[in-house]
């Protein structure tokens, strides 16, 4: 097992799960609660990493933040180097490709919190910062949960943004998925075959968890009910 590219991918996976749901509670709370045919190409900017190839996303990544545009210029006189072939440039590239797993669970746990009690909150003088955080979120919880999870993994699976945006830099950029992928292309497969189990188990150990919080909610509110 290669530990270096284990923490290196946990680690990307937690920064970029942190990022995501800063980022996709406030935007999916617009998308459930606001108002406007402009939503609608919104919702469809946040959906398209999900039917864009990732190495078309991960190659438009690494031209915008490379030295060769005036936005990667910038970035380079205020960081001092280029966020291509850097582990923060992994972080921008799996926030981006990661971005419909956060935003779309939030946003629908959102839209199912019964409208009469954002109104009432209105009605009480929230604004908005408070509705989402005083109603929404507590009501939607489990979504937050389905959606940190969601994040989590398919940040750990990613292959093909990382490669194209980070390259395969031991202890920087390289990431699980990319070690799986050189010790098949060496024929390694023993050893491709134990990391693609770490990779399985964790996918399989956080989902069986949802699904487990979530069938003894239902038996708990069934439980309430007979009551």
């Amino acid at each position: 097992m290669d530990w270096q590219a284990l923490i290196l991918t946990l680690k990307l996976a937690a920064a970029t799960t942190t990022i995501l749901l800063a980022v996709a509670v406030p935007l999916g709370a617009l998308l459930a609660l606001g108002r406007g045919r402009w939503l609608a190409v919104l919702e469809a900017v946040t959906a398209l990493p999900l039917v864009l190839p990732p190495t078309v996303l991960g190659f438009f990544l690494l031209v915008l933040l490379g030295p060769k545009t005036a936005f990667g210029r910038a970035i380079v006189s205020v960081l001092g180097h280029p966020l291509a072939f850097s582990f923060a440039g992994l972080v921008v590239g799996s926030v981006i490709y990661s971005l419909p797993f956060a935003v779309q669970p939030i946003s629908a746990g959102f839209a199912a919190v019964n409208p009469a009690l954002v109104d009432a909150a209105r009605l009480l003088g929230a604004g908005p910062a408070r509705i989402v955080g005083t109603v929404l979120v507590p009501l939607a919880r489990r979504s937050l949960v389905i959606a940190a999870v969601l994040s989590f993994l398919h940040t750990v699976g990613e292959f093909g943004v990382v490669l194209m945006l980070g390259g395969d830099i031991p202890g920087a950029t390289r990431t699980l998925s990319i070690v799986l992928y050189d010790q098949v292309e060496s024929f390694d497969y023993a050893t491709a075959a134990r990391t693609a189990a770490v990779l399985l188990a964790m996918s399989v150990a956080a989902l069986a968890a949802i699904y487990a919080s979530g069938a003894a909610r239902s038996a708990r509110a069934g439980s309430t009910l007979n009551d």
